[in-house]
């Protein structure tokens, strides 16, 4: 996370510094991107930006998490609008990230995060469906949205397990888009085919 100075800078100063940090890391993957062009774009110096951030991975991933945070509340927002829908709300999460990747301003910097796939950048996009390690009061906030009478599941103990299961499958699909250059057709059908195996389940009926 960015230290107090960071977020004692004046508005105009911390989203022109978060600029830079996007613009460079959407030119270059992480282990590529240059503090020297960060500093240069931003117009401060080397020791400021250290001021900031512990270093150019500190701001990536507090950069990332700008993004998550953003995308969390709009499935939040998601649930409530189709009355706790868990496949609905993922559904539509896959679709508008697909459209934003492909149109958006930040597309490079989300392209540069899901192609240069770590454990840490997989773990920022769990976050977006579980909350930061799994954290009990995220997964609640969830929880207290979704209608389970809408799902197949024999207790709420269940549900972190269906989510763990839903965000790799969703996850898995962007990155394969992207690595594969599909095209959004060819990547919503993919998802769609997983998600329908997923809502029928895969054993027989009368076995």
């Amino acid at each position: 996370m960015p230290t107090s100075t960071f977020f004692n800078l004046n508005d105009s100063k911390r989203a022109k510094l978060l600029q830079a940090v996007e613009k460079e890391f959407a030119r270059a993957p992480l282990s590529q991107a240059s503090i020297a062009n960060i500093v240069k774009l931003a117009g401060v110096s080397r020791g400021s930006f250290y001021q900031y951030f512990d270093g150019k991975e500190d701001a990536f991933y507090y950069l990332l998490k700008l993004h998550t945070d953003k995308r969390r509340a709009y499935f939040l927002s998601l649930l409530r609008e189709t009355d706790g829908d868990l496949m609905a709300s993922m559904d539509k999460v896959f679709r508008v990230t697909l459209i934003e990747l492909s149109e958006e301003k930040h597309l490079q910097f989300l392209k540069n995060a899901v192609l240069n796939v770590t454990h840490e950048v997989e773990d920022s996009f769990t976050e977006l469906f579980l909350g930061k390690h799994n954290e009990v009061d995220a997964m609640n906030q969830v929880k207290d949205l979704v209608d389970f009478n809408k799902l197949n599941i024999d207790s709420k103990q269940e549900f972190f397990h269906v989510m763990q299961i839903l965000t790799s499958v969703t996850f898995r699909n962007i990155v394969d888009q992207l690595s594969r250059n599909l095209s959004r057709e060819e990547a919503l059908e993919n998802f769609r085919i997983e998600m329908d195996l997923l809502s029928k389940g895969l054993s027989s009926a009368d076995r």
